[in-house]
């Protein structure tokens, strides 16, 4: 009882703190709130229990090398953002064609990325009732959905739903902070009582680095300060997107370490879900918390990169691609996925799909760098490139 009142305690304190006036209307803050919401989004609810059952002891390792290479990455888009900012006049044709390149890939990424948003939207949504692990059901759910945003796209569009965007975030911030809080006090109860886990590793070698790539998802979003040029100058995108991967990267893993030591591979089934399961352990209070930050989160995200795409698609392509074409478009795609693959398999196909993104951004780096001879950000960027290619390449899904 008292560990459920820290609980609401925490959740209640970081949602007033977040919507304070002085916090909420800062513009750095503001800035921060973008990416830091994209990634510490979906895949914080798939990615703790995905790495416990893979990695055991081990998962805090595969998390910390995520975070590296979603750093690594951020590197390169912050170098991007700095270099058009100063430079737009000196870069190359192949600069421009490539960067071209990268935003029809960062579209398709974001098509996939929608049906991801979606099929965890629809497990989440099926945990309020009876049929939680109905496959089909999930399905018809998440079927649903997309019809509803395809319906609400074509004829209004989302400026409406997107000005609830900020409370959608805020709700799911204090929710996390809430279930580390819970998390912290079973920890350090069990550590007490000697009851710690030391699970060995069920992944290794080329299946390990293989799984990691497929979870590439879950540490994307930051990608997002790249194209709040409108709003923002590239000095705050630069410092908004390093400190919400430095902020992300920290929660990520003291959550992973957190869950590693005391969830043993086995604990529960490894579902799209487990981790309602997971934290049932911790707090009966979590995994209502859970759900009601799951669906806020997934249909939020899912309705900002659906806006995202449709606007996207319609610059790439002069204008012959209308915003409400795209979204049926990323609706009819999302459906096949929803259809033919499981949750953790659109989780790889994203990753892959960010990757070529990533990997053509890091390339665009490359050329930038070589052409004011920045040797060591050649190598540096060059790598990331090759990094993101073979991340595209051998990115694979867990099965459940």
């Amino acid at each position: 009882m008292l560990l459920n009142a820290a609980i609401i305690t925490a959740v209640v304190a970081v949602a007033l703190l977040l919507l304070h006036p002085r916090l909420s209307g800062a513009v750095l803050w503001r800035a921060v709130v973008t990416p830091l919401a994209s990634i510490i989004g979906s895949g914080f609810l798939v990615i703790g229990p995905t790495l416990d059952f893979s990695f055991g002891r081990y998962a805090p390792l595969a998390m910390a090398a995520l975070c590296l290479v979603a750093y690594l990455f951020g590197a390169a888009v912050r170098f991007n953002i700095a270099e058009i900012d100063k430079a737009q006049h000196l870069r190359s044709r192949l600069e421009q064609r490539l960067d071209r390149l990268a935003a029809w890939a960062l579209g398709f990424a974001y098509i996939v990325s929608v049906a991801y948003y979606l099929n965890l939207f629809g497990a989440f949504g099926l945990s309020l009732g009876g049929a939680r692990g109905d496959a089909d059901a999930a399905r018809l759910l998440t079927t649903g959905v997309f019809v509803v945003i395809l319906v609400v796209g074509w004829t209004r569009g989302f400026k409406l739903l997107e000005q609830l965007e900020y409370l959608a975030v805020s709700a799911k911030l204090a929710i996390i902070a809430g279930l580390l809080v819970g998390l912290i006090a079973y920890f350090g109860e069990r550590a007490a009582n000697g009851l710690l886990v030391i699970a060995p590793a069920a992944r290794t070698g080329w299946d390990a680095m293989a799984l990691t790539a497929g979870l590439l998802v879950t540490v994307q979003g930051f990608e997002t300060s790249r194209y709040l040029g409108a709003t923002y100058d590239a000095g705050t995108r630069i410092r908004s997107m390093r400190l919400a991967q430095w902020v992300s990267s920290a929660i990520y893993l003291v959550y992973i370490a957190l869950t590693a030591l005391v969830f043993g591979r086995g604990h529960e089934a490894l579902s799209e879900t487990a981790i309602i399961d997971m934290m049932s352990v911790v707090a009966p209070i979590l995994p209502a918390l859970l759900v009601a930050a799951a669906l806020s989160a997934q249909f939020s995200a899912a309705i900002a990169d659906t806006g995202g795409s449709g606007g996207l698609f319609t610059e790439l392509s002069g204008n012959r691609i209308r915003p409400r074409h795209a979204y049926a478009m990323l609706v009819a795609l999302g459906l096949v996925l929803t259809w033919r693959a499981n949750v953790f398999e659109i989780i790889a196909y994203a990753s892959r799909a960010f990757a070529l993104y990533y990997a053509l951004q890091a390339a665009i780096a490359a050329i930038a760098a070589w052409r004011s001879r920045r040797l060591a950000r050649v190598a540096l960027f060059g790598a990331a490139a090759l990094l993101g290619m073979a991340i595209a390449v051998f990115g694979e899904a867990i099965a459940a």
